[in-house]
């Protein structure tokens, strides 16, 4: 499949394919005789994992890292791509902790509107 179809399937750019090639996030992606790219399952694969790492917070660097440990397909790899991904799990859970905070507050807000926040909002205007 072409660029175009592999970015509607995974709902990234097709800028954003052509830099996660350029910098190795997924292998090469074979090409026609044309050569334009033909996308199979493997880099369709490798870009939905990728969607799914940046989402959850991996940055860039991390994410090359972690995968040319995958793409060197050697075991001995496995306990460093195992910390890294529990780095990345516990960096994630920060964030979710800190999201979770700043929920309770502004629910608590909404609940007590009226006895607080009213009189708070007064102390903005003036």
């Amino acid at each position: 499949m072409n660029i175009k179809e592999a970015a509607e399937i995974t709902e990234l750019t097709n800028d954003t394919i052509r830099y996660y090639e350029r910098i190795g996030i997924i292998l090469p992606v074979p090409r026609r005789a044309n050569g334009l790219r033909d996308f199979d399952e493997r880099s369709l694969n490798q870009l939905k994992f990728a969607k799914i790492m940046r989402k959850a917070g991996m940055g860039v660097e991390i994410l090359r890292e972690y995968l040319s440990m995958i793409y060197e397909n050697d075991d001995a790899t496995v306990p460093a791509r195992k910390i890294l991904l529990t780095e990345q799990a516990e960096l994630m859970q920060e964030k979710i902790n800190e999201m979770q905070a700043a929920l309770d507050y502004l629910v608590h807000k909404v609940d007590n509107y009226e006895d607080h926040m009213r009189v708070a909002e007064k102390r903005l205007s003036k």
